[in-house]
């Protein structure tokens, strides 16, 4: 695909355009982030903060355990994470219990936390969905008059699910329920669903919800990138093939960083190119995996799909932007290695995306338009 120059010029603005160590990104790309010295992780795992369970009538350390796969968004000039945490409550990873934490910062990488958590599994109408295994992984957009979308992982460890919850203050939330229970008569409410990223763009220097040719639209997905379509970002309707089976747009590729998982990362931007999605991609641990990275191990990919036609792709990247190298991504309760991005906020100028830290903290990674970068370097083939 050639991309015009003025195109070029375009993106850059919106962050899109940068030179890997090793080798060079296309120009449809965004990059490369840089992780500010000495300052990550920005937020861990606090056994002091204690929240009163109503599901457990008891008091709780609800952070204790792990912090980790943040939403980010931006509110009153601040940046605002909504981060997973996990409490002690089981042996591994879905196993706990998790709740969604608040905290905010002035320049991306300070955070003052609160202390109690902000969504969690309650005495309310998502108790089936959402106990024992609770609230994970959010993805945070705005609509253009300052309402916050949540796509969030509901999760009573029998089935996971999307769930949807809005807020104007990103503090108390309205839960609405999986985002697919009323497509189709309910046929993919009980598929197995996880991690959205709505479409968004850059307007008035502010990243909002977008729509594509009168509605809404969002990535979804782990074994395969979805789509689905909505008018009222409440209730969605999976995009299907001509049998009403799910489309996959792309899917893990053998011999890649992403050959066992493509999972959908923060928020999806519209460029001048097309939509491009940030994803995670998660290497497998036998023969077909890509042999430059960590069995098992997470890894950040881009691709974009076509201006005209969201579900198409027409570029993908073939070797990770991100992937774990400092000590803290690759020692926590995975150890393989994670480099998981979720949230993404457009702040001053600037790109910060935050990421979980095998599965235990919380970290950052900036991307300057004025002043590219080069992106994780690669490492030689074995």
């Amino acid at each position: 695909m050639k991309i015009p120059r003025i195109l070029i010029v375009a993106m850059l603005v919106l962050g899109a355009s940068s030179v890997m160590a090793q080798h060079r990104l296309p120009a449809w790309a965004m990059g490369g982030f840089v992780r500010p010295e000495g300052r990550n992780p920005v937020i861990s795992p606090d056994s002091l903060n204690l929240f009163w369970c109503p599901m457990l009538g008891d008091s709780i350390a609800w952070e204790s355990n792990d912090t980790f796969n943040p939403a980010a968004a931006v509110k009153d000039g601040n940046i605002v994470l909504l981060y997973r945490a996990e409490d002690k409550s089981g042996v591994k990873i879905g196993h706990r219990t998790s709740r969604l934490g608040h905290a905010v910062s002035t320049d991306g990488v300070a955070f003052d936390r609160m202390k109690t958590p902000v969504m969690y599994p309650g005495e309310d109408n998502q108790k089936e969905n959402e106990w024992p295994g609770g609230c994970e992984d959010p993805r945070v957009a705005m609509t253009s008059d300052g309402l916050y979308v949540m796509l969030y992982t509901q999760w009573n460890r029998k089935v996971a699910r999307l769930g949807v919850a809005t807020s104007r203050d990103l503090i108390h939330w309205e839960k609405h329920g999986p985002a697919f229970q009323k497509a189709y008569g309910g046929k993919f409410h009980e598929t197995w669903s996880k991690s959205a990223s709505l479409v968004t763009e850059i307007v008035d220097g502010k990243q909002v919800i977008t729509k594509i040719k009168g509605r809404y639209f969002m990535y979804w997905g782990e074994r395969g990138i979805h789509g689905a379509w909505s008018d009222n970002l409440k209730d969605w309707e999976p995009v299907v093939d001509e049998k009403g089976n799910l489309r996959s747009f792309i899917r893990p590729r053998d011999g890649y960083f992403d050959s066992d998982l493509t999972e959908c990362g923060p928020p999806a931007i519209k460029t001048p190119a097309g939509y491009l999605l940030l994803y995670n991609g998660k290497n497998k641990s036998g023969a077909n995996r890509d042999a430059r990275f960590n069995a098992n191990a997470y890894c950040a990919g881009q691709v974009l799909f076509d201006p005209e036609d969201p579900t198409k792709p027409v570029g993908r990247l073939d070797a990770p932007f991100l992937r774990p190298m400092a000590p803290f991504e690759k020692s926590g309760q995975y150890k393989d290695g994670t480099v998981f991005i979720e949230g993404m906020a457009f702040h001053g100028g600037k790109w910060y995306l935050y990421y979980g830290c095998a599965d235990s903290k919380v970290g950052v990674a900036v991307f300057d338009p004025s002043q590219p970068a080069a992106a994780d370097p690669l490492p030689d083939a074995p």
